[in-house]
Formats: structure tokens, sequence, C-alpha cells
């Protein structure tokens, strides 16, 4: 195996670990804020807050790893993840809300840096094999959906006095061992070329059709997925499921996110990037449609697993897309925007998951992201008709 694929398989183990932190922490994170908060309706607030520390995250840890290099930057942002894991358990430990909140921020933070797997992987890849590159690291997250809910539900009951707090001690070990393997991660450091040039204005990149359209994709649908999988422990906890139903919901839930992944690159080179990305905004829709009919575990499931694939459609898509706008020398800021977008996008869904499913109910919350996917479609439909016409 060259060096290229040993970097984008230790890529990809790396951002196994990060989702299944976020597995974990999308599997918890809502039931220790209700656990813990005064006023239950800011239940959500923690894993907000998290997103929100990534959405802040996102553009200085790019223009960081543009001086230091990748490797630097992903290793120090794991030390943040480290530092957040350990201080939940100890919150959770002493039963307060607001230090839970600091330490999903540290966690935020860590994924500021940890988003940047996928472009890592993109650019130690060859032009062909940059597709299947995304693909391969966003695949990771298969071990999430086996490991992440699992691990909750073996954890949560290690210390009999304080629910979850052993969730967050293992939290921990998982980002040790992603520093771990950063150690021996080989992407050489950005030349002082690099590291210097500018290149275009950011904003003459971001008016680009296919940046607006890659970014809208991207964020849009990361958003609508994360309003509608944070709401579902509360909804499926609102309508009498066991935990062990939510975590098994979930875990399907992430499969759907990751295991296609081995196969979304090459589809992408055989379909077509905008073909996949219309199919994801269509899934997306599906799972709206299921969500409607019913709340048995049937429901909750399909329509999980939907969401899901409409999301690794989309973000992978929307992720190869993007690598289509910029040269070497812009990728940092380029990239940085995109992600800046897409978690602020996503920031905003479970802060108000929470409020939306409390004060309104499931059935709004899927009612309330249907012309999100709509513009999603009939902005990816539009770009594909305009190449064709430009052709």
């Amino acid at each position: 195996m060259n060096k290229m694929k040993i970097n984008v398989w230790l890529l990809s183990f790396c951002q196994a670990l990060m989702n299944t932190g976020n597995v974990l922490l999308v599997a918890t994170s809502s039931l220790v804020g209700y656990q813990l908060a005064a006023d239950k309706s800011l239940a959500t607030l923690p894993l907000g807050v998290q997103f929100f520390a990534t959405m802040l995250t996102t553009i200085p840890a790019s223009m960081l790893m543009k001086q230091i290099g990748r490797r630097h930057g992903f290793m120090l942002g794991t030390l943040l993840g480290i530092g957040g894991a350990g201080l939940g358990a100890w919150s959770i430990a002493q039963m307060n809300f607001w230090y839970f909140c600091i330490s999903t921020a540290l966690v935020g933070a860590f994924n500021g840096f940890g988003t940047f797997y996928r472009f890592a992987a993109a650019d130690v890849a060859s032009s062909d094999y940059r597709p299947t590159a995304i693909s391969y690291v966003m695949a990771g997250g298969v071990i999430a959906a086996v490991v992440g809910p699992n691990l909750a539900n073996w954890t949560r009951g290690l210390f009999a006095a304080t629910q979850f707090t052993g969730s967050y001690i293992a939290l921990a070990g998982l980002y040790l061992l992603s520093f771990l393997a950063l150690v021996v991660l080989s992407i050489p450091p950005p030349t002082v070329d690099e590291a210097r040039s500018a290149g275009r204005p950011l904003p003459q990149i971001a008016r680009q059709a296919a940046y607006v359209v890659a970014a809208l994709g991207a964020a849009l649908g990361y958003g609508i997925m994360a309003l509608v999988m944070t709401a579902t422990p509360l909804a499926m906890h609102h309508h009498a499921h066991l935990f062990d139903d939510t975590t098994f919901v979930i875990e399907w839930h992430v499969l759907g996110m990751f295991a296609p992944s081995f196969v979304t690159g090459h589809l992408i080179r055989r379909l077509g990037v905008l073909n996949i990305m219309l199919t994801g905004a269509v899934l997306s829709g599906l799972c709206v449609v299921v969500n409607l009919l019913g709340t048995d575990l049937l429901h909750f499931w399909v329509a999980l697993l939907l969401l899901g694939i409409g999301w690794n459609f989309l973000f992978v898509g929307g992720s190869t897309l993007l690598t289509e706008t910029y040269h070497i020398d812009e990728k940092a800021k380029a990239q940085a925007l995109n992600d800046f977008l897409v978690f602020a996008l996503v920031t905003a869904s479970s802060l108000s998951a929470g409020v939306l499913q409390y004060q309104y109910g499931w059935k709004a919350i899927n009612i309330g992201v249907l012309p999100l996917i709509f513009l999603v479609f009939f902005s990816v439909a539009w770009l594909k008709q305009h190449r064709r016409e430009a052709s």
C-alpha cells in the first residue's frame, strides 16, 4: 500500500474515532442536559454549544493549519477534545449543567479541526482518487455507527450515582487513540509559498455557481440532518420508547450516514456529483414522509436510516464539488468558509431542536424542514441544467 493510501486510511481511522465520539454525544448529551438543566427546554443546549464551538473554530483552525500543517493542527485539536471529555465526566459527577456545556464546547472546538480530515485526504490524493479518498474517510463513520450507541449504552451505568459519567471517560479514551494515530500520520507541512500565497479574493471564489451549490447542499443537508437527529432522542422519550430503542435508531442512522461512503465516491465518478446530490435531497424528503406517518419504532428506524443516507450523498457530494472551485493556495479559506457555513446551520438546528420539540412537537419539526429540502433539490437541479446549457 503506497503512502497516499496509508494517509487516507489513518485519516479514516481518526474520522471514525471522532464520529464515534459524536454519536455518543448525540445519544447522551440531550438526556444529560435534560437530567442536569433546571429548565428542561435547554436539554439540547449542550449539543448546540458543541456545534457553535465547531462553527467558531473552523476558520481559525483552517488558517492555522495553513501555517503549521494539517498534522500539528489535528493534534492540537485532539488535545482540546481530551480535555473536554474529561471535564464532561467531572461535570456530570458534580451535576453541573453549565460546566457540562463548557465541556461540549471544547469537544466542539476539537471537531472544528477534525472536520478537515476529509479535505486533508483530498489534499494528499491524486485527482482521480480524490472522490474515493473523501468517501473512504467518511466511511470511517461505519465504526461509529456500531460502537458509538453501544459504547454509550455499556458505559452509562458504570457509576451508579451519576449516570453517563462513564460514557465521557470512554470518550476521552477515544480521543487519546486518535492522538496516537496522528503521531504516525505523514502529511508534508505547507511550503513557504503555500503558507504566504493568498490566491484569488474569497468573495470571488464564493461567487462561483458551483461553490454556492456545494456549500448550500452540504450546509442545508447537514442542518436538516442535525435538526431531525437531535430531536429524535427527545421525541422517542416523549413517545415512551426505551433508551435501548433510541440507541438502536441512532446506530442505524449513523450506519446510513457512513456505510454508503464505501461506494459514494465510485457513484460520483460513475453517475456525476450533481446526480448523487439530487438523490440525497430526495432521500431526505422521504425521511420526512415516514416521520409524518407515525411514531412507532419502525417509523423512527426507517426515517433516520433514510436521513443518514441522504446526508451522506449531500455532504460527500458537496465536499467533492467544492474541491473543483479553488486552487491549492486558496484551499484554506475556501474550505474554512464552507465549513463555517455548514456548522452555522448545524448550530442553529441543534440549538432550536429542543425548543421546537418541547414547544411544537415532532410533526412540526419535520414539516419545517421541507422548504429547506426543496431549496437544496432545486439549487442542484439548476446547476445541472446550467452546466448542460454551457456545454
